[in-house]
């Protein structure tokens, strides 16, 4: 006896002389097919777009950076001269820089009353503060008025992604017109490394940080204190990574194949139910005839 290999057909076929169509069949089939493709488009655009997945991890992310942080500094002064506006930098290995001038410009605001220092300059991966203040004038102002608007501080590259909302850049904005013109500003930083890692397995280094800030008139045994603007930081041991992901080709099929097979099934099952039902009631309906 010759082996039938269509036994192994768990799909049986219907002769069409033996099937019905009903209104409420089709009626049900094409609500059925137009949540399919609802859900169709709906799994297309995810499995099109990219989501971002971030993890927490103990490490120094940006091993090639030489133990540097590059910071970004841009800050108004509307009522102390450019001449007497300096930079200094401090940290704990060492490092005591009296008026920097690398990589930085002053612009003078009110017809030259007031200044806008922009800065680019490293610091170390370590405690320190920068400050900017009139240490490095070579005559010291009577009553410098320190009251500033800090327009940028950020560390680090500059992340533009819509998806990362984070505190890169927590002071901008900062305003303190209206603050006692003699008062010293500290700015307390915790900084927090981030890594973005893209699709491509590109990797860029930024910090976010949180900002807590006191003023203050400083005196000392000799008298009051030369008022300045500090920014104290100290880096935090945690890692933020953000890495860009898109949904796995084996996950949409997956998901594909669940929404087609699952509508079908609820709607063949509520088709059956509505379909008996219906016979039923037919049947009730001779009966009470007869």
């Amino acid at each position: 006896m010759p082996f039938d290999f269509r036994r192994f057909d768990i799909y049986r076929k219907v002769p069409k002389d033996l099937t019905q169509p009903t209104y409420t069949g089709a009626i049900i089939s094409v609500c059925c097919c137009l949540f399919i493709l609802f859900l169709f488009l709906s799994e297309l655009t995810g499995f099109i777009a990219t989501e971002i997945v971030n993890e927490l991890y103990v490490d120094d992310p940006d091993k090639d950076s030489g133990g540097k942080i590059e910071v970004n500094l841009n800050i108004s002064l509307p009522n102390l001269h450019c001449e007497l506006v300096g930079l200094d930098i401090q940290d704990e290995m060492g490092r005591h820089e009296v008026g920097h001038i690398d990589n930085s410009m002053k612009i003078p605001l009110s017809n030259g009353d007031g200044c806008r220092f922009e800065g680019h300059f490293s610091i170390n991966k370590v405690p320190g503060n920068f400050h900017v203040s009139t240490h490095s004038a070579t005559a010291q102002p009577q009553n410098p008025d320190m009251t500033h608007v800090i327009h940028k501080l950020s560390f680090g590259d500059k992340l533009q992604v819509h998806n990362v909302h984070g505190a890169f850049n927590a002071l901008e904005g900062a305003d303190k017109l209206s603050s006692n013109p003699l008062a010293s500003h500290d700015y307390i930083l915790k900084i927090v490394p981030t890594v973005y890692e893209d699709m491509s397995g590109k990797q860029r280094y930024s910090y976010q940080y949180t900002v807590a800030n006191k003023e203050y008139v400083a005196y000392s045994h000799t008298g009051r204190i030369i008022p300045a603007i500090w920014f104290r930081y100290d880096l935090s041991p945690i890692t933020v990574k953000y890495t860009e992901r898109r949904q796995p080709l084996y996950r949409f099929i997956t998901s594909i194949c669940a929404i087609i097979g699952g509508t079908f099934t609820v709607a063949g099952i509520l088709d059956s139910c509505i379909f008996t039902a219906s016979e039923a009631w037919k049947k009730i309906q001779l009966g009470k005839m007869q």
